[in-house]
């Protein structure tokens, strides 16, 4: 699955609120501006602890505009919107059979196996 898919898709969310047996991934956008945010940054610890808690993967990502324009976030309304957490959900249980989903499951994995639980996605210009 791809980001381009994942906007096709009722996916994006901003709330924990969802049963977390229907999150399969996390995305957690951060621009170099934003390190310094430290409401952002605690949000980020409580969003991180929630996916540890309910296995969840997660990724950060950089560049939140670069991710908006992937996504198509802002074509809809012409509004920005708050992209600093994704919450991919799983709307049956054949999409765990995507093999998109099986190789991200995968990268998270191998990331944990060599402490970084949290790995940084660096999108291209």
């Amino acid at each position: 699955m791809t980001l381009e898919e994942i906007h096709s898709q009722e996916t994006v969310t901003e709330s924990t609120n969802s049963d977390p047996d229907n999150v399969t991934f996390c995305i957690l956008a951060a621009d170099e501006e934003d390190e310094g945010d430290i409401a952002l940054q605690i949000h980020f610890t409580l969003i991180q602890a929630f996916c540890c808690e309910n296995d969840i993967d997660i990724v950060r990502v950089n560049k939140i505009q670069k991710l908006a324009e992937i996504i198509g976030a802002n074509k809809d309304s012409g509004e920005p919107q708050d992209l600093h957490c994704i919450l991919i959900t799983n709307p049956n249980e054949n999409s765990w059979k995507d093999p998109a989903l099986e190789k991200l499951s995968l990268f998270c994995e191998e990331s944990r196996n060599v402490n970084d639980w949290v790995p940084t996605i660096t999108l291209p210009e």
